[in-house]
Protein backbone atom coordinates (compact mmCIF):
# COMPACT_ATOMS: atom_id res chain seq x y z
CA UNK A 1 0.00 0.00 0.00
CA UNK A 2 1.36 3.39 -0.99
CA UNK A 3 2.21 6.19 1.15
CA UNK A 4 -0.57 8.14 0.10
CA UNK A 5 -3.29 5.67 1.29
CA UNK A 6 -1.71 5.04 4.39
CA UNK A 7 -2.41 8.99 4.75
CA UNK A 8 -6.27 8.99 3.38
CA UNK A 9 -4.89 10.03 0.37
CA UNK A 10 -6.26 8.82 -3.20
CA UNK A 11 -4.72 7.25 -5.80
CA UNK A 12 -5.79 6.60 -9.96
CA UNK A 13 -7.64 3.68 -8.87
CA UNK A 14 -9.62 5.06 -6.05
CA UNK A 15 -13.64 4.61 -7.01
CA UNK A 16 -14.20 8.12 -5.16
CA UNK A 17 -11.18 9.85 -7.38
CA UNK A 18 -13.05 8.28 -10.69
CA UNK A 19 -16.26 9.72 -9.68
CA UNK A 20 -14.84 12.74 -8.81
CA UNK A 21 -12.95 13.29 -11.98
CA UNK A 22 -15.94 12.08 -14.17
CA UNK A 23 -18.25 14.52 -12.35
CA UNK A 24 -15.97 17.52 -13.23
CA UNK A 25 -16.40 16.11 -16.97
CA UNK A 26 -20.08 16.51 -16.64
CA UNK A 27 -20.21 19.85 -15.36
CA UNK A 28 -17.75 20.66 -17.90
CA UNK A 29 -20.50 19.43 -20.88
CA UNK A 30 -23.53 20.58 -18.87
CA UNK A 31 -21.69 24.19 -18.48
CA UNK A 32 -20.59 24.00 -22.45
CA UNK A 33 -24.81 23.14 -23.09
CA UNK A 34 -25.84 26.44 -21.30
CA UNK A 35 -23.06 28.59 -23.07
CA UNK A 36 -24.70 27.50 -26.43
CA UNK A 37 -28.28 28.05 -25.18
CA UNK A 38 -28.93 23.91 -25.71
CA UNK A 39 -30.31 24.11 -22.30
CA UNK A 40 -31.43 26.55 -19.32
CA UNK A 41 -29.50 28.53 -16.88
CA UNK A 42 -31.01 27.59 -13.37
CA UNK A 43 -32.04 30.48 -11.62
CA UNK A 44 -30.09 31.85 -8.13
CA UNK A 45 -32.43 30.37 -5.24
CA UNK A 46 -32.72 33.64 -2.89
CA UNK A 47 -32.48 32.83 0.68
CA UNK A 48 -35.85 32.60 2.13
CA UNK A 49 -36.18 35.36 4.69
CA UNK A 50 -40.07 34.73 5.82
CA UNK A 51 -41.24 38.10 5.63
CA UNK A 52 -44.80 37.63 4.43
CA UNK A 53 -46.47 39.26 7.44
CA UNK A 54 -43.23 41.72 8.21
CA UNK A 55 -44.48 44.94 9.34
CA UNK A 56 -42.06 47.71 9.39
CA UNK A 57 -40.83 49.03 13.36
CA UNK A 58 -41.86 52.35 14.60
CA UNK A 59 -38.79 54.67 14.05
CA UNK A 60 -38.80 58.11 16.16
CA UNK A 61 -38.12 61.44 14.24
CA UNK A 62 -34.88 61.26 14.90
CA UNK A 63 -33.69 57.78 14.71
CA UNK A 64 -32.43 56.32 11.02
CA UNK A 65 -30.97 52.92 10.21
CA UNK A 66 -28.41 52.55 7.88
CA UNK A 67 -27.59 49.92 6.32
CA UNK A 68 -25.43 48.27 3.58
CA UNK A 69 -21.37 48.33 3.80
CA UNK A 70 -20.41 50.89 1.13
CA UNK A 71 -23.41 53.25 3.10
CA UNK A 72 -22.17 52.46 6.70
CA UNK A 73 -18.10 52.75 6.15
CA UNK A 74 -18.86 56.35 4.88
CA UNK A 75 -21.13 57.20 7.75
CA UNK A 76 -18.96 55.67 9.93
CA UNK A 77 -16.40 58.02 8.69
CA UNK A 78 -18.20 60.87 8.84
CA UNK A 79 -17.62 63.33 11.50
CA UNK A 80 -20.91 65.22 11.41
CA UNK A 81 -23.09 61.56 11.49
CA UNK A 82 -24.10 60.80 15.22
CA UNK A 83 -24.04 56.99 15.20
CA UNK A 84 -25.77 55.21 18.00
CA UNK A 85 -25.30 51.31 17.61
CA UNK A 86 -23.55 48.90 14.78
CA UNK A 87 -25.63 45.88 14.30
CA UNK A 88 -23.49 43.38 12.33
CA UNK A 89 -22.61 39.74 11.17
CA UNK A 90 -19.28 37.81 11.68
CA UNK A 91 -18.47 37.59 7.77
CA UNK A 92 -19.76 41.24 7.57
CA UNK A 93 -17.63 42.90 10.25
CA UNK A 94 -14.53 41.12 8.56
CA UNK A 95 -15.47 42.78 5.24
CA UNK A 96 -16.52 46.19 6.89
CA UNK A 97 -12.77 47.38 7.33
CA UNK A 98 -12.83 48.87 10.22
CA UNK A 99 -11.73 48.73 14.03
CA UNK A 100 -15.34 48.27 15.90
CA UNK A 101 -13.42 48.49 19.28
CA UNK A 102 -12.17 51.83 18.52
CA UNK A 103 -15.36 53.12 17.17
CA UNK A 104 -16.21 54.75 20.83
CA UNK A 105 -20.26 53.12 20.08
CA UNK A 106 -22.22 49.87 21.17
CA UNK A 107 -21.88 47.16 18.66
CA UNK A 108 -23.68 44.30 18.55
CA UNK A 109 -22.79 40.60 16.25
CA UNK A 110 -25.94 39.68 15.16
CA UNK A 111 -27.73 36.82 12.65
CA UNK A 112 -28.36 38.05 9.14
CA UNK A 113 -32.07 37.11 10.20
CA UNK A 114 -31.73 39.78 12.96
CA UNK A 115 -31.27 42.73 10.91
CA UNK A 116 -34.18 41.31 8.29
CA UNK A 117 -36.59 41.36 11.24
CA UNK A 118 -35.69 45.33 11.59
CA UNK A 119 -35.33 45.97 8.30
CA UNK A 120 -37.28 44.04 5.99
CA UNK A 121 -36.86 41.40 3.60
CA UNK A 122 -36.55 43.36 0.64
CA UNK A 123 -33.48 45.43 2.44
CA UNK A 124 -30.04 44.36 0.67
CA UNK A 125 -28.30 44.78 4.07
CA UNK A 126 -24.84 42.65 3.46
CA UNK A 127 -24.97 41.95 7.01
CA UNK A 128 -24.50 45.73 8.16
CA UNK A 129 -26.41 48.29 9.82
CA UNK A 130 -25.74 51.39 12.09
CA UNK A 131 -28.41 52.77 14.03
CA UNK A 132 -27.91 56.76 13.92
CA UNK A 133 -29.33 59.77 14.20
CA UNK A 134 -30.20 62.41 11.15
CA UNK A 135 -27.37 64.40 9.19
CA UNK A 136 -27.67 68.26 10.50
CA UNK A 137 -30.13 70.38 8.67
CA UNK A 138 -28.46 72.29 5.85
CA UNK A 139 -29.23 75.96 4.34
CA UNK A 140 -28.07 77.20 1.34
CA UNK A 141 -25.01 78.38 3.18
CA UNK A 142 -23.92 74.94 3.44
CA UNK A 143 -22.85 75.31 -0.54
CA UNK A 144 -19.55 74.02 -1.03
CA UNK A 145 -16.89 75.85 -3.29
CA UNK A 146 -17.82 74.46 -6.40
CA UNK A 147 -19.27 75.99 -9.46
CA UNK A 148 -21.86 73.27 -10.05
CA UNK A 149 -24.45 72.36 -8.02
CA UNK A 150 -27.47 70.22 -8.61
CA UNK A 151 -31.12 71.22 -7.92
CA UNK A 152 -34.51 68.92 -7.75
CA UNK A 153 -37.92 70.11 -8.70
CA UNK A 154 -40.27 67.28 -6.72
CA UNK A 155 -38.18 64.70 -6.93
CA UNK A 156 -39.64 62.48 -4.53
CA UNK A 157 -38.28 58.90 -5.41
CA UNK A 158 -35.52 57.86 -3.15
CA UNK A 159 -34.07 55.36 -5.10
CA UNK A 160 -33.31 58.39 -7.76
CA UNK A 161 -32.48 60.88 -5.83
CA UNK A 162 -29.78 58.66 -4.17
CA UNK A 163 -28.61 57.69 -7.24
CA UNK A 164 -28.22 61.53 -8.09
CA UNK A 165 -26.24 62.09 -5.21
CA UNK A 166 -23.55 59.35 -5.79
CA UNK A 167 -23.25 60.99 -9.28
CA UNK A 168 -23.11 64.43 -8.00
CA UNK A 169 -20.30 63.76 -6.12
CA UNK A 170 -18.84 61.28 -9.06
CA UNK A 171 -18.76 64.85 -10.92
CA UNK A 172 -17.81 66.79 -7.95
CA UNK A 173 -20.91 69.73 -7.43
CA UNK A 174 -20.64 70.82 -4.47
CA UNK A 175 -24.66 70.46 -3.37
CA UNK A 176 -28.23 68.75 -3.98
CA UNK A 177 -30.45 71.36 -3.35
CA UNK A 178 -34.20 70.03 -3.44
CA UNK A 179 -37.49 71.37 -1.74
CA UNK A 180 -38.57 70.03 1.89
CA UNK A 181 -41.73 68.96 0.74
CA UNK A 182 -41.96 66.50 -1.94
CA UNK A 183 -38.50 65.21 -1.60
CA UNK A 184 -37.62 62.20 0.20
CA UNK A 185 -36.32 62.35 3.81
CA UNK A 186 -33.50 61.14 5.22
CA UNK A 187 -33.60 57.41 4.92
CA UNK A 188 -32.27 53.74 5.13
CA UNK A 189 -33.27 53.69 1.44
CA UNK A 190 -31.84 56.87 0.05
CA UNK A 191 -28.64 56.15 2.04
CA UNK A 192 -28.40 53.09 0.36
CA UNK A 193 -29.01 54.19 -2.91
CA UNK A 194 -26.43 56.83 -2.55
CA UNK A 195 -23.97 54.28 -1.59
CA UNK A 196 -22.31 56.50 0.74
CA UNK A 197 -22.59 59.89 -1.38
CA UNK A 198 -25.09 61.10 1.54
CA UNK A 199 -22.33 61.33 3.45
CA UNK A 200 -20.01 63.37 0.99
CA UNK A 201 -21.97 66.31 -0.33
CA UNK A 202 -24.91 68.71 1.27
CA UNK A 203 -28.66 67.89 0.66
CA UNK A 204 -29.80 71.17 1.15
CA UNK A 205 -33.73 71.03 1.74
CA UNK A 206 -35.46 74.62 1.06
CA UNK A 207 -39.10 76.18 1.66
CA UNK A 208 -39.30 77.68 -1.97
CA UNK A 209 -37.41 77.07 -5.17
CA UNK A 210 -38.01 79.93 -7.37
CA UNK A 211 -37.10 81.98 -4.58
CA UNK A 212 -33.53 79.83 -3.97
CA UNK A 213 -32.88 80.01 -8.02
CA UNK A 214 -33.28 83.36 -7.38
CA UNK A 215 -30.63 83.70 -4.64
CA UNK A 216 -28.10 81.39 -6.60
CA UNK A 217 -28.46 84.04 -9.81
CA UNK A 218 -27.48 86.75 -7.27
CA UNK A 219 -24.49 84.41 -6.25
CA UNK A 220 -23.19 83.70 -9.93
CA UNK A 221 -25.32 80.57 -10.98
CA UNK A 222 -26.35 80.35 -14.83
CA UNK A 223 -29.45 77.70 -14.21
CA UNK A 224 -30.69 75.13 -16.88
CA UNK A 225 -33.79 73.67 -16.76
CA UNK A 226 -33.72 69.95 -18.06
CA UNK A 227 -36.81 69.70 -20.23
CA UNK A 228 -37.62 67.09 -23.42
CA UNK A 229 -39.17 70.21 -25.16
CA UNK A 230 -35.96 72.90 -24.45
CA UNK A 231 -35.60 74.86 -27.32
CA UNK A 232 -31.53 73.90 -27.76
CA UNK A 233 -29.83 71.04 -26.89
CA UNK A 234 -27.43 71.37 -23.19
CA UNK A 235 -24.47 71.66 -24.37
CA UNK A 236 -25.39 74.60 -26.15
CA UNK A 237 -26.59 76.27 -24.06
CA UNK A 238 -23.97 76.78 -20.83
CA UNK A 239 -22.96 80.15 -20.69
CA UNK A 240 -21.00 81.62 -17.33
CA UNK A 241 -18.24 79.78 -14.78
CA UNK A 242 -21.48 78.44 -12.09
CA UNK A 243 -23.86 76.13 -13.24
CA UNK A 244 -26.72 75.14 -11.13
CA UNK A 245 -28.75 71.84 -13.25
CA UNK A 246 -32.53 72.09 -11.93
CA UNK A 247 -34.30 68.20 -12.85
CA UNK A 248 -37.79 67.67 -12.53
CA UNK A 249 -40.03 64.79 -11.66
CA UNK A 250 -40.55 61.83 -14.05
CA UNK A 251 -43.59 62.19 -16.14
CA UNK A 252 -44.29 65.82 -14.70
CA UNK A 253 -40.69 67.23 -15.03
CA UNK A 254 -40.11 71.00 -14.26
CA UNK A 255 -42.61 72.96 -12.99
CA UNK A 256 -44.38 75.89 -14.56
CA UNK A 257 -42.97 78.28 -12.14
CA UNK A 258 -39.74 76.66 -12.14
CA UNK A 259 -39.71 76.64 -15.71
CA UNK A 260 -40.19 80.42 -15.80
CA UNK A 261 -37.37 81.18 -13.34
CA UNK A 262 -34.27 79.02 -14.71
CA UNK A 263 -31.76 81.26 -16.82
CA UNK A 264 -32.63 78.88 -19.62
CA UNK A 265 -34.18 75.52 -20.43
CA UNK A 266 -31.97 73.08 -22.56
CA UNK A 267 -32.80 69.26 -23.79
CA UNK A 268 -30.91 66.45 -23.52
CA UNK A 269 -30.34 64.97 -27.75
CA UNK A 270 -31.16 61.12 -27.86
CA UNK A 271 -30.42 60.45 -31.14
CA UNK A 272 -32.45 56.34 -30.60
CA UNK A 273 -35.83 55.39 -30.64
CA UNK A 274 -36.15 56.34 -27.06
CA UNK A 275 -36.42 59.77 -26.25
CA UNK A 276 -37.06 60.08 -22.45
CA UNK A 277 -34.65 58.66 -19.67
CA UNK A 278 -34.68 57.82 -15.99
CA UNK A 279 -34.33 61.07 -14.22
CA UNK A 280 -31.19 59.68 -12.43
CA UNK A 281 -29.53 58.75 -15.74
CA UNK A 282 -30.61 62.16 -16.77
CA UNK A 283 -28.78 63.74 -13.89
CA UNK A 284 -25.58 62.01 -15.11
CA UNK A 285 -25.26 63.07 -18.77
CA UNK A 286 -25.71 66.81 -17.88
CA UNK A 287 -23.17 66.60 -15.07
CA UNK A 288 -21.44 65.10 -16.96
CA UNK A 289 -21.68 67.47 -19.91
CA UNK A 290 -21.67 70.55 -17.45
CA UNK A 291 -18.35 69.30 -16.41
CA UNK A 292 -17.20 69.13 -19.84
CA UNK A 293 -18.31 72.81 -20.18
CA UNK A 294 -16.74 74.12 -17.27
CA UNK A 295 -13.42 72.12 -17.62
CA UNK A 296 -13.19 74.11 -20.99
CA UNK A 297 -13.95 77.32 -19.75
CA UNK A 298 -12.07 77.37 -16.81
CA UNK A 299 -8.50 76.50 -19.27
Amino acid sequence: MSKDNKSGGKTATDPSAKDTHYATLRRAHRDAKRERGEIPTPQAQKRKRGGEDWKPPALAPDQVHLYGLHTVRAALDNPERKKIKLFVTQNALARLEVDVEALGIPFEIVSPQEIDKVLGPEAIHQGVMLETRPLPVKKLDALKKSPLILVLDQVTDPHNVGAIMRSAVAFNAGAVITTIRHSPTESGVLAKSASGALELIPYIQITNLADTLGELHKLGFFSVGLDSEGPAPIEQTFTGAKIALVLGAEGKGLRQKTRETVSALARLDMPGEIKSLNVSNAAAIALYATQQFLGKASS
